[in-house]
């Protein structure tokens, strides 16, 4: 499917636009594209852009001297990058790394804020959708916070059961906040 049908059908399902308001918001978008491993944006810079993943798998990670600790993963279709930075526009804490090769569609901050300013129905749209990511990070508290090895593991499969395939094991587990030996354990115990 074509990268700005992805985008609208990912619009439509957060708010729909009129045919005005998408002409303008699909013009801000350019094609961008990042080889496998390659850091798309850094701790202590700020976040300049807002990502649409159209293709690969990447993740936002904090790292504290030589520990990471994976936060989020993004795949197509989804919005990606580090948003508080974003929308804020402070320095990052965290960084957005690609696992995969990956292709997105990505709008500065300068043209995103200058088409909120215009169609406020887009503002609609953002708080909706930051909305949505707060809830599933609540979700994603509880199960970090209250559930076995097992029960997260599980969890994670009945939200994206082809995930295994996408991302690295090791990145899951840490994701998970289990040992990678105990998840190549459930890998091959547990059935869903």
């Amino acid at each position: 499917m074509e990268s700005l049908a992805l985008l609208k059908q990912a619009v439509d399902a957060i708010q729909p636009l009129s045919d005005r308001e998408w002409t303008d918001f699909s013009s801000i978008w350019k094609n961008y594209d990042v080889k496998r491993k390659e850091l798309i944006s850094s701790a202590g810079e700020k976040e300049n852009y807002l990502y649409f993943v159209t293709e690969g798998v990447q993740r936002v990670f904090f790292l504290d001297g030589d520990k990471e600790s994976t936060l989020v993963l993004t795949y197509a279709p989804s919005f990606g990058g580090v948003m508080d930075s974003f929308l804020l526009q402070i320095p990052s804490r965290y960084y957005y790394e690609s696992l995969t090769p990956s292709s997105f569609l990505r709008t500065d901050y300068n043209s995103f804020s200058s088409l909120l300013a215009k169609h406020p129905v887009l503002s609609d749209f953002v708080r909706k959708g930051i909305t949505h990511s707060f809830a599933g990070l609540l979700e994603r508290m509880v199960e970090l916070q209250c559930f076995s090895s097992e029960e997260k593991f599980r969890k994670l499969l009945q939200r994206s059961p082809h995930i295994l395939k996408l991302v690295p094991h090791k990145y899951l587990a840490n994701y998970l906040g289990i040992d990678p030996t105990n998840f190549s354990k459930l890998i091959n115990t547990v059935r869903i």
